[in-house]
């Protein structure tokens, strides 16, 4: 078996995966800093411009934008300096969610490296945002999917449903062969 494909092979199955995030799970609250500057939160969390402000949150990344999910949008942030970003994505298992993944991936990289701080947020955060915070670890901190878990994990109970986990195992497939041609 040559390099590239012991590399592939390390992505774990979608069942272990969900083992590792069950395990050691406790109490956290409604947003946890997850990375440096990097927030995952629910939308109570987002609707509260004040905790936003303690916080010093200066970018929000929605993954469940639109009218029929949480309709906050730029416009609810047009009194603050916050700069919006959403994705209208519905948390079920049939749902696309990777195409979002290198765009957000990128704004979430921009507003940190402006020295900004950022909050992804869906409905509950933990599993839309979760998802897109998870392939944010593995596209530009160069993270594997269970090294992006256990970092998370270590701050906030995550549980993507089991077709954005394998959308994750997907990019990190796909990330480990480029690892391995690079």
């Amino acid at each position: 078996m040559s390099s590239e494909e012991e590399s592939v092979d390390q992505t774990p199955p979608t069942c272990s995966l969900l083992g590792l995030l069950l395990k050691n799970r406790r109490p956290t609250g409604a947003v946890n800093e997850v990375w440096p500057d990097l927030f995952l939160g629910n939308a109570a969390t987002a609707r509260d411009k004040t905790l936003l402000q303690n916080l010093g949150i200066t970018h929000v990344v929605n993954a469940a934008d639109g009218p029929r999910h949480i309709d906050t949008g730029p416009r609810f942030y047009q009194d603050t300096n916050i700069q919006y970003h959403g994705v209208e994505a519905a948390d079920c298992s049939g749902f696309d969610l990777s195409p979002f993944f290198s765009e957000t991936a990128e704004f979430i990289h921009g507003a940190l490296s402006q020295k900004g701080k950022v909050l992804v947020h869906c409905a509950r955060g933990i599993s839309r945002s979760a998802t897109l915070v998870l392939a944010f670890l593995m596209i530009k901190a160069g993270l594997t999917l269970v090294e992006a878990v256990e970092v998370v994990c270590r701050s906030r109970n995550i549980l993507p449903n089991v077709g954005f986990l394998k959308q994750l195992c997907q990019l990190d497939s796909t990330l480990a062969l480029q690892k391995g041609k690079a």
